[in-house]
């Protein structure tokens, strides 16, 4: 959860001290531990912000009016690609994509989410601030727009909802969630979330249930767990019901069969326009399952 420092101490300092301690707190790099009791929390622990392990979420920098997310940025070439990572992972869950990339000449901005990763948490997320954050993260380190935007999963329902204003040449959606169902019940996602976050955060567990994994990929997984935030994540599933529909240039890249694309859905996107290219027998991260495969169906950005 963000704290909210500059109401927090409002009411107790003058105009000026609170200003420096604002910007003082402001240049800090941790918060406070969302389970560290909220009546412990003092002013001089507002202010002071205490550490976190290298198991809990170090933020980015962040402003009143706009939150801008962790970037893991690699390469120097002209050309930027955008990678958004799905629900409980990070940027570093595309480790084994960015070299590759990096080898054809592309900088490479891969983004940790709201309430995932090194971002900051926000349990007032909507689909439409997490896409917002993406594209002034996005605009604060490039000016150009980029050449191709990947999301995968809940990654690729930000894309979809951010697209119109990030402007990439090619949107890639990988077993994307192109639609979203809301009204669920908060407390008992954020239950739900939680038993998973703590199941995933274990990578000798991770590599049981996911044979495909390397020991690198259950390591990059389980700390994404440790560190997802499922109060951030509940608050954009119980939205409204949402459905999206592919731009100008669009690809779907699915497993197939897959649990998060069905046939209809498949053929729904490619009738309004995207295109559908599907791997058979790769898991949902279709990248640590089937890489070459993955890296084959998309010339456009490893060719």
């Amino acid at each position: 959860m963000l704290l909210n420092v500059d109401s927090a101490i409002s009411s107790v300092v003058t105009r000026s001290a609170r200003a420096a301690i604002w910007e003082s707190v402001a240049s800090s790099t941790a918060f406070m531990p969302p389970s560290y009791p909220a009546h412990l929390r003092t002013f001089e622990q507002r202010c002071d912000i205490c550490r976190y392990d290298d198991q809990r979420r170090r933020p980015s920098p962040w402003h009143t009016d706009r939150m801008l997310l962790h970037v893991d940025e690699s390469g120097v070439g002209p050309r930027t690609v955008v990678l958004l990572h799905g629900m409980m992972g990070s940027g570093e869950s595309w480790h084994r994509v960015v070299p590759r990339l990096t080898a054809r000449g592309y900088r490479v901005f891969a983004l940790d989410l709201p309430g995932h990763g090194r971002s900051a948490r926000d349990p007032h997320l909507t689909i439409e601030t997490a896409a917002t954050s993406v594209v002034e993260t996005v605009r604060s380190r490039a000016t150009d727009a980029p050449v191709i935007a990947v999301g995968h999963s809940y990654g690729a329902t930000v894309l979809a909802q951010a697209a119109a204003s990030l402007r990439p040449a090619l949107a890639v959606y990988v077993d994307a969630a192109l639609s979203l169902s809301g009204g669920a019940d908060r407390a008992s996602l954020v239950d739900a979330y939680e038993k998973d976050r703590r199941a995933r955060s274990s990578p000798e567990a991770l590599r049981t249930a996911r044979p495909f994994y390397s020991a690198a990929d259950a390591e990059v997984e389980a700390r994404a767990a440790a560190r997802f935030d499922p109060e951030t994540m509940a608050s954009v599933s119980c939205g409204d019901d949402r459905e999206w529909a592919p731009g100008p240039a669009s690809i779907l890249v699915r497993a197939d069969p897959s649990a998060w694309v069905s046939d209809d859905d498949a053929r729904r996107f490619a009738r309004q326009g995207g295109e559908v290219r599907s791997i058979p027998g790769a898991a949902h991260t279709i990248w640590y399952s089937h890489f070459d495969e993955f890296t084959a169906v998309l010339p456009e950005l490893f060719g």
